[in-house]
C-alpha cells in the first residue's frame, strides 16, 4: 500500500521545483518589447533629440532659362518637321556644292516662310548666346539677363536690316542687285547654319560644369569663326562669277560691313559697362 502511494507521488515530481526555478530564471532573461525598441540602433528612442531646419528654397533663375531652351528646341523641330523639304536642301546646299547649286538656291528663294522662321532662329539663338557671353564675361554685371538678351536682339536685328537695306539699294543704284541677292542668300543661309549650331551650345553654357565652361566657348568661338570664313569664300566665289571685284575691295568691303558693325558692338557694350 506504501509502494503504491509513492509511485503516484512520483509523477508529481516530472517537472519538480528544481525545473519549474529554471524556466522561471529563463524567462526574466527574454527581454521586453519596451527594452528591444530602446536597444534598437535605427529607432534610437533614448538618443539626444535632433532639430531639423527647414530653410526656403533658393531658386537660381536657370528654371525659366531651361524653359526658354525647351521651347527653341521644340521650334526647330516643328520648323524641320513640317518644312523638311527645305531644311534637306538647306544643308545640302551649305554642305556640298553640287551642279544643282543655282536650282537649289531658287528652290530656297522660292520658300519665304521657312526662310523666315531660320532667321528668327539664329536671331533668338544668337541674342542668347551673345548675353551669356556677356555675362561670363563680366561686362554689364547689374544688368537683368533677360534685359540684355532683348538688347542683343534689337542690335543683331538692326545689323543686320541696316546691311540688308544698305545691300539692296546699292544693288539697284550700280544695277548688280543679282550679285547682292546671292551675297545676302549665303549670308542669311550661314546664319541659319548658325542659329542651328548654337542651340546645343546655349544648353551646355546654361547649365556648365565650371571646368568645361571655357573650352565649350572656346570652341563655339572657333566654329563661329569658322562659319564666318565659309561665308566669305563662298560670297567671293559667287558674287566674282557676276561682277568683276578684286579680292582687295571685297576684303574692304568685309572691314567696312562685317568687321566694323562686331567692334562697334563690343565698344558699345564697353560704355555700357562704365555707365551701369
Amino acid at each position: 500500500m506504501a509502494a503504491n502511494i509513492d509511485s503516484l507521488k512520483r509523477p508529481a515530481n516530472l517537472f519538480g521545483s528544481d525545473s519549474l526555478k529554471k524556466t522561471a530564471a529563463d524567462s526574466t532573461d527574454i527581454p521586453t518589447f519596451q527594452e528591444l525598441i530602446r536597444s534598437n540602433p535605427f529607432f534610437q528612442f533614448s538618443a539626444t533629440p535632433v532639430s531639423l531646419l527647414i530653410l526656403p528654397r533658393e531658386i537660381d533663375g536657370n528654371e525659366l532659362f531651361f524653359y526658354a531652351l525647351l521651347l527653341l528646341f521644340f521650334y526647330y523641330a516643328l520648323i524641320r518637321v513640317v518644312f523638311y523639304k527645305y531644311m534637306g536642301d538647306l544643308f545640302t546646299l551649305f554642305f556640298r556644292a553640287t551642279l544643282r547649286q543655282q536650282q537649289l538656291r531658287e528652290q530656297l528663294l522660292q520658300s519665304p516662310l521657312p526662310s523666315l522662321l531660320m532667321n528668327v532662329l539664329f536671331v533668338m539663338t544668337g541674342s542668347l548666346y551673345a548675353a551669356l557671353l556677356t555675362k561670363y564675361n563680366g561686362l554689364l554685371p547689374n544688368t537683368d539677363f533677360w534685359l540684355l538678351a532683348i538688347y542683343c536682339m534689337i542690335l543683331l536685328v538692326s545689323i543686320y536690316l541696316v546691311k540688308f537695306v544698305v545691300l539692296k539699294t546699292l544693288g539697284w543704284i550700280l544695277k548688280i542687285s543679282r550679285a547682292t541677292d546671292i551675297y545676302l542668300f549665303v549670308v542669311f543661309m550661314v546664319n541659319k547654319v548658325a542659329g542651328i549650331f548654337l542651340l546645343p551650345v546655349l544648353l551646355f553654357l546654361a547649365f556648365p560644369v565650371p571646368a568645361f565652361s571655357p573650352v565649350i566657348i572656346a570652341l563655339s568661338l572657333f566654329v563661329l569663326c569658322l562659319l564666318l570664313g565659309y561665308r566669305f569664300l563662298i560670297s567671293y566665289r559667287l558674287i566674282r562669277s557676276e561682277i568683276k571685284v578684286s579680292l582687295f575691295h571685297f576684303f574692304i568691303y568685309l572691314c567696312a560691313f562685317e568687321i566694323a558693325p562686331l567692334l562697334l558692338l563690343y565698344k558699345l557694350l564697353l560704355s555700357f559697362e562704365r555707365t551701369f
